[in-house]
């Protein structure tokens, strides 16, 4: 699990431009194109450590999960961070993470 978490890092924050980051709360293509590197960058890492099948199933599975937890705490983040209210919006990237773990846990406990 180390290893998928490092993956996840690198895929969600490495990853995703900046362009990708301050416009995924009011931009679906902006949302899919963070979502869609995520999936391919999390699906070319995992197949090695996963298999075939189960690192596919993985990848597509996590971007979807990933696409409606992102719908969601963007906009909560772009409101807090517009706020200026700096700790709501770090509480909740926070606790965006916690469900991105959460996600790929249980998805790696289905598909394994």
């Amino acid at each position: 699990m180390p290893y998928i978490m490092l993956v996840h890092w690198i895929a969600d924050f490495l990853c995703q431009t900046r362009w990708m980051a301050e416009n995924k709360s009011k931009n679906l293509l902006a949302l899919s194109a963070h979502v869609g590197i995520y999936t391919a960058v999390l699906g070319v890492a995992c197949i090695p450590v996963l298999g075939l099948v189960p690192g596919i199933q993985f990848a597509l599975i996590n971007g979807v999960l990933h696409f409606v937890v992102d719908f969601c705490t963007s906009r909560v983040t772009t409101y807090f961070y517009q706020k200026q209210n700096m700790h709501a919006f770090f509480a909740t990237v926070g606790f965006d993470q916690y469900l991105h773990f959460l996600c790929l846990w249980y998805v790696k406990a289905w598909v394994s």
